[in-house]
């Protein structure tokens, strides 16, 4: 066990995860240091190597992040490192039903109808009851998570019921909004693809 440190600038989503995630599984250093340079880079690194045993610092040099983390150990409960998941599903239920959401409206056609209807549907979600797993937001509809309103207050109240939301955090910064998310976990397309394998069922309006 080793100090090691893992340069992962430039890289795009999920790229940072991936190689962070690859230097773990091959030699788990006692301490690991991730540059990254944008902060859904530093947020998805960061949340990985907590959920696998690590202790992370994060400390800006200029327009970098380094992470400095430390192996907690075994004592830590971390599973091993391909095995993170962000709020994994039970297994005993009866479903784990993800919706995967990619715009901050519903359908096509006019945007203005589209919006009242993603009103409508988001806090209708809570019908789907303990069946409900996982809302996945991508593109458009992290906006969702970012601006305040009936929508992002339903939201709070779905995930306060104990339904697990990932939003992009690669669409987070696009828009500039990764210092605005009110609800849910920035997360990487790791967890994104990982989510909709995992799923018994995906609803996408």
């Amino acid at each position: 066990m080793s100090d090691t440190t893992l340069d992962c600038r430039g890289l795009n989503c999920p790229q940072p995860v991936l190689e962070t995630k690859k230097r773990i599984e091959t030699d788990r250093p006692a301490a690991l240091t991730v540059i990254v340079d944008n902060d859904a880079a530093k947020e998805n690194v960061t949340r990985f190597l907590t959920t696998n045993g690590y202790a992370v610092d994060a400390q800006r040099d200029g327009a970098l992040w380094k992470l400095a983390a430390a192996d907690l150990g075994a004592d830590a409960g971390a599973g091993p490192a391909g095995a993170a998941r962000p709020n994994p599903a039970p297994d005993d239920g009866p479903q784990r039903i993800a919706v995967f959401l990619t715009s901050d409206t519903v359908g096509r056609g006019d945007d203005v109808l589209g919006a009242k209807l993603m009103g409508n549907f988001i806090p209708t979600l809570k019908e789907l009851g303990d069946d409900l797993w996982r809302i996945v937001m991508v593109n458009g509809a992290v906006r969702l998570a970012a601006t305040p309103g009936p929508i992002l207050d339903a939201l709070k109240e779905l995930e306060a019921a104990g339904v697990s939301i990932l939003v992009c955090g690669t669409c987070l910064d696009h828009f500039g909004l990764v210092n605005q998310r009110a609800v849910g976990q920035t997360t990487n397309m790791l967890d994104v693809v990982t989510s909709l394998q995992l799923a018994s069922k995906v609803i996408t309006p």
